[in-house]
């Protein structure tokens, strides 16, 4: 059994289409994602229906939250904000109310997934060191707990020989082979808008008999993903910032 774990495609259906073609070339035509499938980007309708229709397992995210009009606009930076309220007007009932009853976090398997941080999901904490990936490890018991939110693709992991932390990787695809008696909290990058400067999807396999987690890049045309947001309306700086992967 093979699963593509996506997370943060934020209104990108360029992107997400490429990651559904890719995954089905690597043997993962089920989907897991992690949230802010809306946000930012200008087909929000398009990425919410297909992971309706593809996912096995949804969270929500924060821009997710926004769009649906349960958490508070302040929250967000001036373009972000735009955004969500832009994403909020193309979203009818029924979406919203989809919205809306997703959780925070749930397991598939072996796996926790949370946007997030799984400690206080809520509070939509970004785990970005070391010490923040690990002291995450207290909130979850799975062996494995898949995150997204800050578009940056990590593995941590913890076990009897010690902590581990890899932080930015030197070539793609990222193989990591889960080792007995360790645990794994892996962030899977962004589908829609990597800020990594790499303008590539990001998005992890998870095969579960060989128990290997691959993140992997895929090119799309974010040039085209790019004249759609600005065709909206939304700000400008959301489409620049496809290109350069920031």
């Amino acid at each position: 059994m093979r699963y593509a774990v996506v997370s943060d495609i934020h209104g990108n259906i360029d992107a997400l289409k490429a990651v559904i073609a890719d995954a089905a070339d690597h043997g993962a035509r089920d989907l897991l994602c992690l949230g802010d499938t809306v946000g930012y980007g200008a087909e929000p309708v398009a990425c919410l229906e297909t992971i309706g229709e593809r996912a096995v397992a949804v969270v929500a995210g924060n821009h997710d939250h926004a769009a649906a009009g349960v958490l508070d606009l302040r929250w967000f930076n001036p373009a972000a904000r735009r955004a969500a309220v832009w994403t909020r007007g193309q979203l009818d009932a029924n979406h919203r109310r989809y919205v809306e009853g997703l959780p925070l976090l749930t397991t598939v398997d072996e796996a926790s997934l949370v946007h997030a941080s799984p400690d206080r999901p809520e509070d939509w904490e970004y785990l970005l060191s070391e010490e923040d990936g690990l002291a995450a490890f207290a909130s979850f018991t799975s062996r494995l707990c898949f995150v997204g939110h800050s578009h940056l693709p990590a593995v941590w992991s913890l076990g009897s020989s010690g902590p581990d932390h890899i932080g930015r990787f030197a070539a793609w695809p990222h193989r990591v082979r889960l080792q007995k008696g360790r645990r794994y909290l892996v962030n899977v990058g962004s589908v829609g808008q990597p800020r990594d400067h790499d303008a590539r999807a990001s998005y992890a396999v998870w095969d579960l008999e060989a128990r290997l987690v691959t993140i992997r890049r895929v090119p799309y045309d974010n040039g085209a993903a790019a004249e759609k947001i600005l065709a909206a309306g939304l700000p400008t700086v959301l489409a620049e910032r496809l290109a350069g992967g920031r």
